[in-house]
C-alpha cells in the first residue's frame, strides 16, 4: 500500500523564515525552509518573476534569485525597493526588514510533511 503526501496551500511563513538586510536601495531577502522537502516546491513557486511582482509596487525594478541547494535555502536581491535606502528614504522601515513578512505571507502548495513541527497544532490538524 503506499501512502501519497497530500499538497496543501500555505503561507510561506508555515513552511520556511526569512531574514532580510539592505545595502543602500537594495534589499536582499533569505527564504530557509524548516524542512529539506520544502526546498523543491518552493523553488518551483516563488520565483524571481513572482517576488518581484509581489514588490512592483514599490518601485522594484530587478529581482535575482539565488539558489544554494547545500543549505536548502535561497537568497533575494531585490533592487530599488527601499525608496533610496535608509539614508534617504523617508519611509518608516528604510532597512526593509518588514518586507521579508510581506514575502512569507504569499501562499505556496507543499506536500504536508513539509509542515514546521508546530504548524499542524496551530491550524487545528492532528
Amino acid at each position: 500500500m503506499t501512502f501519497e503526501d497530500p499538497i496543501i496551500r500555505v503561507p510561506l511563513h508555515e513552511v520556511a523564515h526569512g531574514r532580510a538586510g539592505d545595502k543602500g536601495n537594495r534589499l536582499n531577502i533569505s527564504v530557509i525552509p524548516y524542512k529539506e522537502v520544502a526546498f523543491a516546491p518552493i523553488a518551483e513557486q516563488l520565483t524571481a518573476e513572482r517576488v518581484h511582482d509581489i514588490f512592483r509596487y514599490r518601485g522594484t525594478t530587478r529581482v535575482q534569485r539565488y539558489d544554494l541547494p547545500k543549505l536548502a535555502s535561497f537568497n533575494f536581491v531585490i533592487d530599488n525597493v527601499l525608496e533610496g535606502g535608509v539614508n534617504s528614504s523617508l519611509n518608516l522601515d528604510g532597512h526593509g526588514k518588514t518586507l521579508s513578512f510581506r514575502l512569507l505571507a504569499v501562499e505556496v502548495e507543499v506536500p504536508e510533511s513539509a509542515l514546521h513541527s508546530a504548524s499542524p497544532y496551530r491550524r487545528g490538524v492532528q
